[in-house]
């Protein structure tokens, strides 16, 4: 082996401050980065931060309103809690390990105990400014990527103590990023859902709750459609809302400390444990856990000391007791499951009546289908000997040691041409396509029993691994890739059925997207712009000045591979598919794909990206 002439010297030993350290890593603080279009992209984790510790001081008894605006690129948070110490202003948003949640008396049961949260969103954002509001006084410093650019002296002041934090994330490393209000809205019901009694005020709206968790599935839920009356449980450290509907899948809300903790941890799995023993044990007979599990929908929220999650950005709990010194997570939440559940069923023999009722109709339709998932099941396994449906990529999302499992995703696209233009430009770590054949199948109105009798929708959930839920899935985006047009369009809705019906969980997670393709390329000798809409041409035109050429792009198959290249890479633009609080999955599926073909026609055509002039197919 030939030696190389690398000389390695005290030179080649660096340190880097707090702030470089966390602009050249940022995913070891606020996870990936993204530009906004998945809820948990890192422009997200830095409100939420700062939100965190306006929580905190709610919390500890100070502040019952928190006013949040957030603009295209910009975001302001002011509390009337305590304020932060005025000596400690800058400190507390520019020296890691520094903060007031080190001390337990002062922050009990905090989200953040690691003193990096507002760091990270000081280093990470172009500006950022802190303002604390203190007896009379305020402090107010400004930065610059992490570096402080104005220090102003203390001085009188009149305002409600408390803090102001502003800032606007860097566009340098939160490329083409933008905040979606769903996602926001989102999370700051959770946060008045989780803190009875506060309000928030942002951009205009209020929010605010009264019951709590029981007001969560009320919003979350189609209330129509539940078995039973919420069951709604209230102890020290923990609360519990508990029903049941008639849709496939277990829905599950879970959070520690005011935290959504989106991947569950050990809090979750102790509840579905104990849900199932407590109900086992009510009715005295032994259930298959599925059947018990099987259409709840349920939300847990727990408090515990000095929390340990399983990363920077808190979403999966991984704290074995409550409290350093206190019982297990396991055993803390079987006893109070086992002491409430049972006793509020006792009480109430109509909900434990209807609960009866929902399981045994489950264990029925579990034997009924066992039959045709062994038979599906086989043929799924012969046809992936020679599956050409499925390219699949070599990193998946359950390889958790492979820090790119996260950003693995999957298209589902419609014939050989536009399947083949993804494939060869495809990064095939991360991105796996599967073609379908043709139009799939309207499965408005079916049962799970056509899932495992059509061979697409059978290969396509063999693929995806999500037959026993959402714990096997493979890929972390599930992508909708069909052509701008009528058809295109058509078979996305057709897609959007089978997820919604199905597999409704893939879209409360946030894993179903939609692919943005180029509609128009304009180019003259000089510059190629690709254009998503007739505006976006337009402008495109008049940049380029003369007569550029314009190449109007039917299909993705008419897209070369080498184009393809950058329209699923770095710079991709994907539309979450998402449910707002006010839609139901069965009336967004009645509207869709029920009998009302005039309005759904009219839909398909309005919504369109393309010159309408072109649009002269029918809807079937």
């Amino acid at each position: 082996m030939a030696e190389q002439n690398i000389t390695y010297t005290e030179d080649n030993i660096r340190s880097l401050d707090w702030k470089e350290h966390i602009r050249l890593r940022p995913g070891m603080y606020i996870g990936k980065l993204g530009d906004g279009s998945s809820y948990d992209d890192g422009i997200y984790v830095l409100v939420k931060e700062v939100i965190d510790n306006c929580i905190d001081e709610h919390v500890m008894g100070y502040g019952k309103t928190i006013d949040i605006k957030i603009t295209e690129h910009r975001v302001e948070v002011r509390d009337y809690g305590r304020g932060i110490p005025l000596g400690k202003v800058i400190d507390c948003v520019s020296k890691i390990n520094t903060g007031g949640k080190y001390d337990s008396k002062a922050f009990q049961k905090s989200v953040g105990l690691n003193g990096v949260g507002t760091k990270a969103v000081n280093a990470l954002s172009r500006y950022f400014k802190v303002q604390s509001y203190r007896d009379s006084e305020t402090k107010l410093a400004e930065f610059q990527l992490g570096d402080l650019i104005t220090d102003e002296k203390v001085k009188s002041s009149s305002s409600r103590n408390g803090t102001l934090i502003v800032f606007e994330p860097d566009g340098e490393i939160f490329k083409n990023f933008h905040f979606v209000p769903e996602y926001l809205e989102n999370m700051l019901w959770n946060y008045c859902f989780l803190n009875a009694g506060l309000t928030i005020n942002f951009n205009g709206k209020k929010f605010h709750s009264e019951n709590g968790l029981h007001d969560l599935l009320e919003k979350k839920s189609d209330t129509e459609s539940m078995r039973y009356s919420i069951i709604h449980l209230i102890g020290e450290d923990i609360e519990l809302a508990i029903s049941h509907n008639n849709q496939y899948g277990e829905e599950y809300y879970s959070f520690v400390n005011g935290q959504y903790t989106t991947q569950g941890g050990t809090h979750l799995a102790a509840f579905r444990e104990a849900y199932v023993k407590t109900i086992r044990e009510f009715y005295n007979k032994n259930f298959d856990a599925t059947d018990v599990r099987a259409s709840i929908v349920a939300a847990i929220s727990v408090r515990v000391m000095e929390p340990v999650f399983e990363s920077q950005t808190k979403t999966k709990l991984g704290s074995q007791n409550v409290a350093p010194d206190g019982p297990t997570m396991r055993t803390f939440v079987n006893d109070f499951v086992k002491a409430q559940l049972d006793n509020f069923l006792h009480k109430h023999p109509s909900t434990a009546d209807a609960l009866l009722k929902r399981i045994l109709q489950s264990e029925r339709e579990r034997k009924d289908m066992a039959g045709i998932k062994k038979l599906a099941n086989e043929r799924a396994k012969k046809a992936n000997l020679h599956n050409k449906k499925l390219r699949d990529c070599r990193i998946h999302l359950d390889d958790k040691k492979d820090e790119r499992c996260e950003e693995t995703m999957i298209f589902i696209t419609e014939g050989d041409s536009a399947s083949g233009s993804i494939t060869k430009s495809r990064d095939v770590q991360t991105q796996a396509v599967f073609s379908l054949r043709g139009k799939p199948l309207n499965t408005y109105g079916l049962t799970k029993k056509i899932v495992y009798e059509n061979e697409e929708f059978n290969l396509l959930q063999h693929a995806l691994n999500i037959e026993e839920g959402l714990e096997g899935l493979r890929y972390r985006k599930i992508i909708i890739a069909t052509d701008a047009d009528v058809d295109g369009m058509h078979i996305r809705l057709l897609l959007l059925t089978f997820f919604l019906q199905f597999f409704p969980d893939l879209v409360r997670n946030g894993h179903l997207y939609i692919l943005d393709t180029p509609l128009f390329r304009v180019r003259n000798k000089k510059e190629t712009v690709y254009c998503y809409s007739e505006e976006e041409k337009q402008t495109a035109i008049n940049k380029l000045g003369g007569k550029p050429e314009i190449t109007r792009f039917k299909g993705l198959g008419e897209i070369s591979p080498d184009e393809f290249k950058g329209f699923i890479g770095d710079e991709m633009r994907l539309d979450p598919v998402l449910l707002s609080k006010d839609t139901t999955i069965k009336n967004v599926l009645e509207f869709y794909m029920g009998k009302n073909t005039p309005q759904r026609q009219e839909f398909i055509i309005g919504n369109l990206r393309i010159e309408q002039d072109l649009v002269e197919e029918e809807v079937v």
